[in-house]
C-alpha cells in the first residue's frame, strides 16, 4: 500500500481540483492569499483553513443565541442566526458541487457571512443603522469581525464573498461568493416562511396560488425548485443566475413575506423595545468610554461601542440592559471587561 506524505496528499487535492472543477471555479492553488503571510498547512488548502478558523471563532458560537426573525422564541424549533447560517451553507455546498465549484471556499463564505450580525436580527441592525454615522451594514461588520475584532487573517476570496453576500447590486468576484449570496436569499425566504407558519402568523393556504403553483406547497419543494433553476441557468457559465420566471416568482414571494411576515404585528411587536435596548446601551457605553478618556477619538469610541453591541447575543444584551437600567441589588456588579478590552485594542483607553 502506498503511503503519502501530508504535502503529497494536499498536492493530490490540487490535482483533483484541476481535473474536476469548472474552468470558472476558484482553484485552491491559485488563491490571492492573506493580508498577513503565513506558513501553509501541510494538510489543508487555504480555503479549508478559512472554514476551520470561522467555525472555531467566538463570533460563530455566539450566533446560536442571536435572533433570525422571532426574538427569544420559547419553541426550540425556530431558527436562530446559527441554524440559518448552517442552512445557507448546506444549500451553497449543494449548488457548488453540482456546478463543479470550490466547495471549501463556498462553505467558508457561507459560514462566515453573518458573523457581524447584531442581536435581535434586523431590528437590532436597524437600530444601529439609525445611530451610527454613515449607517450600519452587517455584511461590512462581518468583515470587520474577522479582520479587526477577532483577527482570523482569512483569504481575500473569503473576505470578498462575506462582504458581498447581502442584497443589492454588489457581487462577489468569485462564483462561489455569488452562490452564497443567492443561497442566503433562498434559505431565509423558505425557513422564515416555515417559522411563520409554525408561529401561527400565516397558513400555507394564505400564500398566493400562483406562487404555490410554481414553487410548490412545502419548504423542501420550494427550495428544490429554486436550486434547480439556478443549476439549469448557471452550469458551465461564468455567472450565477436563476431563470427569469423562477426569479420573478421568488421576488413575488419575498414581497409577500415582507407584507405578511416581516412587517406583521406579531413578528414586530417587540421592535420598539428592541430599538430602545440597543440605543440606550449604545449611549451608555459611549458615555462610559468618553468618561474614561475625555481625549479619546470620538469616531473610534463609536466604532468600539458598535463592535461591542453588534457582538452581543440577544440574551446578553437583555441581561446588560436589565443590570444597567432596571433596579437591582447593590451586590450585583456590572462586568464590561470585553468592552474595555476592545477599547484598549482600538487605542481608545
Amino acid at each position: 500500500m502506498t503511503i503519502f506524505s501530508p504535502s503529497e496528499l494536499k498536492d493530490k487535492q490540487f490535482e483533483l481540483e484541476d481535473v474536476f472543477l469548472s474552468p470558472f471555479a476558484t482553484k485552491s492553488s491559485s488563491t490571492l492569499g492573506r493580508k498577513e503571510q503565513e506558513e501553509s498547512c501541510p494538510f489543508r488548502t487555504e480555503f479549508q483553513r478559512d472554514r476551520d478558523r470561522i467555525i472555531h471563532s467566538k463570533a460563530f458560537r455566539r450566533l446560536k443565541h442571536k435572533t433570525q426573525v422571532f426574538f427569544s422564541p420559547e419553541d426550540d424549533h425556530y431558527r436562530t442566526r446559527l441554524t440559518h447560517t448552517l442552512e445557507v451553507a448546506q444549500i451553497s455546498r449543494t449548488m457548488a458541487r453540482l456546478l463543479r465549484l470550490n466547495e471549501d471556499l463556498t462553505e467558508a463564505i457561507a459560514l462566515g457571512h453573518d458573523l457581524g450580525h447584531t442581536p435581535f436580527g434586523h431590528s437590532g441592525e436597524a437600530a444601529l443603522d439609525e445611530i451610527i454615522e454613515g449607517g450600519f451594514r452587517h455584511s461590512e461588520q462581518s468583515v470587520r469581525v474577522v479582520v479587526e475584532v477577532e483577527p482570523l487573517n482569512l483569504t481575500q476570496e473569503t473576505l470578498d464573498g462575506i462582504l458581498n453576500h447581502s442584497m443589492g447590486k454588489s457581487k462577489a468576484f468569485t462564483l462561489e461568493g455569488q452562490v452564497v449570496k443567492i443561497s442566503d436569499k433562498i434559505a431565509y425566504l423558505n425557513h422564515d416562511l416555515d417559522d411563520a407558519i409554525r408561529a401561527g402568523i400565516i397558513k400555507i393556504t394564505d400564500i398566493p396560488e400562483e406562487i404555490v403553483a410554481y414553487l410548490g406547497s412545502h419548504r423542501g419543494k420550494m427550495v428544490d425548485t429554486m436550486v434547480r433553476s439556478i443549476i439549469e441557468n448557471s452550469y458551465e457559465q461564468n455567472h450565477i443566475s436563476m431563470g427569469h420566471e423562477c426569479e420573478t416568482v421568488m421576488l413575488q414571494l419575498r414581497k409577500w413575506m415582507f407584507e405578511n411576515v416581516y412587517f406583521a404585528p406579531q413578528a414586530k411587536v417587540e421592535e420598539t423595545k428592541i430599538k430602545r435596548i440597543v440605543k440606550e446601551l449604545f449611549n451608555y457605553y459611549n458615555g462610559m468610554l468618553m468618561n474614561m478618556n475625555p481625549l479619546a477619538d470620538k469616531k473610534m469610541v463609536e466604532t468600539t461601542v458598535k463592535d461591542y453591541i453588534a457582538g452581543m447575543t440577544d440574551r446578553y444584551a437583555v441581561k446588560k440592559y436589565r443590570k444597567l437600567f432596571l433596579p437591582r441589588p447593590m451586590t450585583v456588579s456590572i462586568d464590561d471587561d470585553s468592552l474595555v478590552n476592545l477599547a484598549k485594542q482600538n487605542g481608545v483607553v
